[in-house]
């Protein structure tokens, strides 16, 4: 039986995903949560054979819960489950070690097959996506970067950001002048620009 832990804040969405999923004889969705900073305590808690995971959610964003799963828990392997199918996004995906890249729109059998091949550490991702993924530039940015750059895309202070994420707000301005100065930018709106244009965050 594969363990699945699911990771989708729309409720209906969310709903579905796991009767599609316990319908199959040899998958069993043994947890579900609706934010992103929830997935590695439940995940450390059920075990999981493999996590499905939305990209984007509340708290935490998909793509920095899989790196983490990924370093707190080596045998549970990651799906992105996504509305975006961008290159970008899915180079991010693959830099952050996740093994499969599902669009949400795909037929229900997709996803269960998905599921089974991500289990036994096979490679899951759509032939064009991936191809059009390696074509892309390559991001200068560290995930801690772009965590950064994508929460001050939403208009936050330093302050808030630095509460947000836990660090000193002297730690945040470093980053971010980094950031300004690995993508030649003019400043943090033409960085969050670049960054966007780029598909990075």
């Amino acid at each position: 039986m594969i363990k699945v832990l699911l990771a989708e804040d729309m409720h209906m969405v969310r709903g579905a995903l796991v009767a599609l999923l316990n319908l199959e004889p040899d998958i069993e969705v043994v947890a579900e949560v609706s934010s992103g900073d929830q997935i590695l305590p439940t995940a450390k808690s059920v075990q999981p054979d493999v996590a499905v995971i939305d990209i984007d959610l509340p708290g935490k964003d998909g793509l920095t819960a899989a790196v983490e799963i990924h370093e707190s828990l080596p045998g549970c392997h990651t799906l992105i489950l996504t509305s975006l199918g961008r290159p970008g996004t899915v180079r991010r995906a693959l830099d952050a070690k996740v093994k499969g890249f599902l669009l949400k729109d795909a037929p229900s059998d997709k996803l269960a097959n998905a599921v089974r091949s991500v289990a036994i550490g096979r490679r899951v991702i759509d032939s064009e996506l991936a191809l059009a993924a390696w074509e892309t530039d390559d991001c200068p940015l560290t995930g801690r970067e772009i965590e950064i750059l994508r929460v001050t895309a939403r208009g936050r202070t330093v302050a808030d950001i630095a509460a947000e994420l836990f660090l000193s707000p002297g730690t945040v301005r470093n980053y971010l002048a980094a950031i300004v100065m690995k993508l030649n930018a003019r400043n943090r709106v033409h960085a969050i620009r670049i960054a966007t244009d780029a598909e990075w965050l």
